[in-house]
């Protein structure tokens, strides 16, 4: 696969970077930077508003299938394009980018038309932000032993059960929810794939997660007879429509993941260099190699999205970038020594000791070997559906 860019990319390139330059700014500029990963409690009021003017500008849904919903079009690679300079510039972090990477695509490839009419626009334009109701206490990993259920009432259905871990939701305007339609179903049949409106006082109850890294980004969301109107593949189909999305959220997203990623060791670099140890071999050899496995990342990311991937490919790409992340937390905060676990502090603040950036980073990717699905989960998944290996014993004992 050619992993460059043609000339219809790089005209794109500077119409985006034009569009950047003269759109981000007055009082946009406040919010660039915040909203990264172990961040996303930063700003919202002013990146919600971003989020609008992306949708005026056309650039929400660049990645689906046509242009009907106001977006522009966009080829795979003007896509990594537009990714590329929205992270050279330090554009807000995208607090629509669930609805936009994960419900969008899912209702394109499983949902009514009248759906698609329904939900689409409002994201494209920015109005409507999303959140994912997946994982639970005991059903993380094993998203198969959730219980959250759902009961007919009427046209709709009535949503009762526990939801953890879930991104934005003390923000987001919808949740789709993954919940248990068919009464004495067990392990991946009877759900369904429903949506649910947040705004349900006394039904919807958002609780903020405050996490070691003293951020709150993570909620849990209880829900108590919440109503649905909406379920998406069809009653009893929420197992296909659900392992879907998370196929897509392993896809382009990866991708433009790494962009991020990039800029990061790219501030542990530097760190690196002015700190201590800046002739240390060892930690040299360390950032080198994050270096090239990141390099290696992206060719994989090309070479699954162009087409010649696997069954497998979106659990490799997760153990690569799982683990890939965590190290380089842990380089974060080594190559600045001892002062590494050391952050400012302001005794007449109210909370004098915070985290510097670096320390954040150093603590949220503790978790990402173990979200969106663990590394033993991912290895599981490539030994039996890839390799052919047989199921571990507890499994075949089900």
């Amino acid at each position: 696969m050619d992993f460059g860019f043609g000339p219809a990319d790089e005209e794109f390139r500077t119409r985006a970077r034009e569009w950047l330059g003269a759109h981000l700014v007055g009082p946009y500029t406040a919010a660039v930077g915040l909203g990264g990963p172990g961040s996303e409690h930063e700003g919202v009021a002013g990146r919600r508003a971003w989020e609008r003017e992306l949708g005026r500008g056309g650039w929400i849904g660049l990645g689906w299938e046509s242009g009907e919903y106001g977006q522009q079009r966009a080829s795979l690679t003007q896509q990594v394009v537009w990714a590329e300079e929205y992270a050279r510039v330090r554009a807000p972090g995208r607090v629509g980018h669930i609805g936009e990477n994960l419900l969008a695509p899912t209702l394109i490839a499983y949902g009514t038309q009248e759906q698609r009419d329904r939900f689409l626009p409002a994201v494209a334009r920015g109005d409507e932000l999303w959140c994912q109701g997946y994982s639970e206490p005991g059903a993380g990993s094993d998203l198969a032993a959730l219980r959250t259920a759902a009961v007919r009432d009427g046209a709709g259905w009535r949503v009762t059960g526990q939801k953890i871990w879930t991104s934005l939701a003390q923000d987001a305007d919808w949740c789709f929810v993954l919940a248990r339609t068919e009464p004495g179903s067990k392990r991946h049949h009877g759900l369904s794939f429903l949506l649910v409106p947040m705004d349900q006082p006394g039904r919807v109850e958002v609780r903020p997660i405050r996490q070691m890294s003293g951020t709150s980004e993570f909620n849990e969301v209880f829900f108590d007879g919440a109503a649905a109107t909406e379920v998406v593949g069809g009653e009893g189909n929420g197992w296909q429509v659900a392992m879907g999305l998370l196929a897509l959220e392993r896809g382009v997203s990866t991708l433009v993941q790494q962009i991020g990623f990039a800029a990061e060791l790219d501030r542990v670099l530097a760190a690196f260099l002015a700190g201590p140890g800046a002739d240390d071999p060892v930690l040299r050899d360390r950032l080198v190699r994050q270096w090239a496995e990141l390099k290696t990342m992206r060719w994989n990311a090309l070479r699954t999205l162009g087409g010649s991937g696997d069954e497998g490919a979106p659990s490799v790409a997760k153990l690569l970038w799982g683990g890939w992340h965590k190290r380089l937390g842990e380089l974060a905060v080594a190559v600045r020594g001892a002062a590494g676990a050391v952050g400012p502090y302001d005794w007449s603040a109210e909370r004098p000791y915070e985290l510097d950036e670096e320390q954040r980073l150093f603590l949220f990717t503790r978790a990402d070997t173990i979200y969106g699905g663990s590394d033993e989960i991912q290895r599981n998944i490539i030994a039996e559906r890839v390799l052919g290996l047989p199921r571990e014993p507890k499994e075949a004992a089900r």
